[in-house]
Protein backbone atom coordinates (compact mmCIF):
# COMPACT_ATOMS: atom_id res chain seq x y z
CA UNK A 1 0.00 0.00 0.00
CA UNK A 2 1.14 3.49 -0.80
CA UNK A 3 1.19 6.10 2.16
CA UNK A 4 1.46 8.68 0.12
CA UNK A 5 -1.26 7.84 -2.17
CA UNK A 6 -3.88 6.75 0.55
CA UNK A 7 -4.10 10.98 1.32
CA UNK A 8 -6.37 12.49 0.13
CA UNK A 9 -5.47 16.06 -1.61
CA UNK A 10 -8.11 19.03 -0.30
CA UNK A 11 -8.71 22.02 -2.22
CA UNK A 12 -8.11 25.02 0.06
CA UNK A 13 -10.63 28.21 -0.76
CA UNK A 14 -9.92 29.76 -3.79
CA UNK A 15 -9.03 26.85 -5.90
CA UNK A 16 -11.18 24.11 -8.54
CA UNK A 17 -10.55 21.43 -9.92
CA UNK A 18 -12.12 19.52 -12.49
CA UNK A 19 -12.03 15.83 -13.67
CA UNK A 20 -12.59 14.82 -17.08
CA UNK A 21 -11.98 11.57 -17.99
CA UNK A 22 -8.14 11.27 -16.60
CA UNK A 23 -7.11 14.37 -16.83
CA UNK A 24 -7.24 16.80 -13.83
CA UNK A 25 -7.55 20.46 -14.44
CA UNK A 26 -6.40 22.61 -11.19
CA UNK A 27 -7.26 26.66 -11.18
CA UNK A 28 -6.00 28.80 -8.82
CA UNK A 29 -4.76 32.47 -8.02
CA UNK A 30 -1.35 31.95 -9.23
CA UNK A 31 -2.08 29.80 -12.82
CA UNK A 32 -3.93 26.81 -14.05
CA UNK A 33 -2.16 23.58 -14.55
CA UNK A 34 -3.31 19.97 -15.84
CA UNK A 35 -2.08 16.65 -15.43
CA UNK A 36 -3.24 13.53 -17.41
CA UNK A 37 -3.08 10.62 -14.77
CA UNK A 38 -2.53 6.82 -16.51
CA UNK A 39 -4.91 4.60 -17.05
CA UNK A 40 -3.76 2.58 -13.97
CA UNK A 41 -5.42 4.53 -11.40
CA UNK A 42 -8.90 6.75 -10.93
CA UNK A 43 -9.22 9.85 -9.88
CA UNK A 44 -12.70 10.85 -8.12
CA UNK A 45 -13.58 14.10 -6.49
CA UNK A 46 -15.94 14.81 -3.98
CA UNK A 47 -16.44 18.49 -2.17
CA UNK A 48 -13.27 19.66 -1.72
CA UNK A 49 -11.48 16.46 -1.70
CA UNK A 50 -9.59 14.30 -4.41
CA UNK A 51 -8.67 10.89 -3.90
CA UNK A 52 -6.76 8.71 -6.26
CA UNK A 53 -7.10 5.30 -6.20
CA UNK A 54 -5.46 2.29 -8.24
CA UNK A 55 -7.03 -0.14 -10.48
CA UNK A 56 -5.56 -3.67 -9.49
CA UNK A 57 -2.79 -4.51 -7.82
CA UNK A 58 0.14 -4.55 -10.79
CA UNK A 59 3.12 -3.01 -9.87
CA UNK A 60 2.88 -0.37 -12.45
CA UNK A 61 -0.40 0.55 -10.46
CA UNK A 62 0.95 0.83 -7.31
CA UNK A 63 3.87 2.81 -8.18
CA UNK A 64 1.38 5.25 -10.34
CA UNK A 65 -0.48 5.30 -7.64
CA UNK A 66 1.67 7.83 -5.40
CA UNK A 67 3.22 9.64 -8.37
CA UNK A 68 -0.88 10.54 -9.55
CA UNK A 69 -1.15 11.88 -6.24
CA UNK A 70 1.81 14.12 -5.70
CA UNK A 71 1.18 15.33 -9.25
CA UNK A 72 -2.19 16.18 -8.30
CA UNK A 73 -0.62 18.04 -4.72
CA UNK A 74 1.87 19.52 -5.95
CA UNK A 75 -0.52 20.99 -8.61
CA UNK A 76 -2.96 22.61 -5.92
CA UNK A 77 0.12 24.04 -3.87
CA UNK A 78 1.36 25.51 -7.36
CA UNK A 79 -1.72 27.06 -8.21
CA UNK A 80 -1.94 28.18 -4.38
CA UNK A 81 1.74 29.22 -2.46
CA UNK A 82 3.94 28.28 -5.65
CA UNK A 83 7.16 27.00 -5.32
CA UNK A 84 10.70 28.08 -4.25
CA UNK A 85 14.25 27.43 -4.78
CA UNK A 86 17.25 29.46 -3.51
CA UNK A 87 20.77 29.02 -4.88
CA UNK A 88 23.99 30.53 -3.27
CA UNK A 89 27.28 31.44 -4.86
CA UNK A 90 30.53 30.83 -3.42
CA UNK A 91 34.12 31.89 -4.89
CA UNK A 92 36.04 35.03 -5.28
CA UNK A 93 34.48 37.07 -8.27
CA UNK A 94 31.19 34.57 -8.68
CA UNK A 95 28.12 36.58 -8.70
CA UNK A 96 24.61 36.79 -10.39
CA UNK A 97 22.33 39.41 -11.69
CA UNK A 98 19.32 39.52 -14.12
CA UNK A 99 18.93 41.98 -16.93
CA UNK A 100 15.28 41.98 -18.36
CA UNK A 101 14.67 37.85 -19.30
CA UNK A 102 18.66 36.74 -18.71
CA UNK A 103 20.23 35.58 -15.83
CA UNK A 104 24.22 36.96 -16.58
CA UNK A 105 26.20 34.28 -13.97
CA UNK A 106 30.03 35.43 -13.69
CA UNK A 107 31.42 32.62 -12.49
CA UNK A 108 35.46 32.67 -13.27
CA UNK A 109 34.91 31.24 -17.29
CA UNK A 110 36.88 33.61 -19.68
CA UNK A 111 33.46 34.89 -20.52
CA UNK A 112 30.33 35.77 -18.63
CA UNK A 113 27.23 32.75 -19.17
CA UNK A 114 23.84 34.06 -19.83
CA UNK A 115 20.95 31.85 -18.98
CA UNK A 116 17.20 32.84 -20.65
CA UNK A 117 15.13 32.84 -17.78
CA UNK A 118 12.03 30.18 -18.89
CA UNK A 119 8.70 31.64 -19.48
CA UNK A 120 6.70 30.62 -16.38
CA UNK A 121 9.23 31.17 -13.57
CA UNK A 122 10.78 34.18 -11.99
CA UNK A 123 14.58 34.54 -11.31
CA UNK A 124 15.60 37.42 -8.61
CA UNK A 125 19.38 37.88 -7.67
CA UNK A 126 18.27 39.86 -3.77
CA UNK A 127 21.91 39.86 -3.54
CA UNK A 128 24.91 39.03 -5.81
CA UNK A 129 25.36 35.82 -4.42
CA UNK A 130 22.07 34.92 -4.17
CA UNK A 131 19.78 33.46 -6.85
CA UNK A 132 15.95 33.04 -5.81
CA UNK A 133 13.73 31.12 -8.32
CA UNK A 134 10.02 30.95 -7.96
CA UNK A 135 7.21 29.86 -10.10
CA UNK A 136 3.99 27.84 -10.04
CA UNK A 137 5.63 24.51 -11.54
CA UNK A 138 6.94 22.33 -9.08
CA UNK A 139 9.12 20.99 -11.98
CA UNK A 140 9.55 23.55 -13.73
CA UNK A 141 11.40 25.68 -10.70
CA UNK A 142 13.16 22.79 -9.72
CA UNK A 143 14.81 22.36 -13.37
CA UNK A 144 15.98 25.28 -13.78
CA UNK A 145 17.61 25.50 -10.39
CA UNK A 146 19.04 22.43 -11.85
CA UNK A 147 20.60 23.92 -14.66
CA UNK A 148 21.71 27.10 -13.05
CA UNK A 149 23.44 24.90 -10.38
CA UNK A 150 25.05 22.77 -13.60
CA UNK A 151 27.67 25.84 -14.85
CA UNK A 152 29.56 25.70 -12.02
CA UNK A 153 29.01 22.68 -9.19
CA UNK A 154 30.40 23.09 -6.26
CA UNK A 155 33.52 21.53 -5.73
CA UNK A 156 35.05 19.41 -2.97
CA UNK A 157 38.62 20.84 -1.98
CA UNK A 158 37.23 24.96 -1.35
CA UNK A 159 33.53 24.56 -2.10
CA UNK A 160 33.70 26.65 -4.67
CA UNK A 161 30.69 26.90 -7.45
CA UNK A 162 26.87 27.11 -7.40
CA UNK A 163 24.98 25.10 -4.16
CA UNK A 164 21.29 25.28 -3.02
CA UNK A 165 20.20 26.99 0.19
CA UNK A 166 21.42 25.09 3.08
CA UNK A 167 23.58 22.24 0.25
CA UNK A 168 26.47 20.31 2.34
CA UNK A 169 28.88 19.86 0.38
CA UNK A 170 31.67 16.98 1.34
CA UNK A 171 35.01 18.56 1.82
CA UNK A 172 38.37 17.02 1.31
CA UNK A 173 41.73 17.62 2.47
CA UNK A 174 44.47 19.03 -0.08
CA UNK A 175 47.61 17.16 -1.45
CA UNK A 176 50.11 16.71 0.94
CA UNK A 177 53.58 17.77 1.31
Amino acid sequence: MSRIGKKPVELPSGVTATISGQTVEVKGPKGTHSFTATDDVSIVQEDNVITVTPRGSSKRARQQWGMSRTMVANMVAGATEGFKKELEIQGVGYRAAVQGSTLKLNLGYSHDVDFDIPAGVTVTTPKPTEIVIEGSDAQLVGQVAANIRDWRRPEPYKGKGIRYKGEFIFRKEGKKK
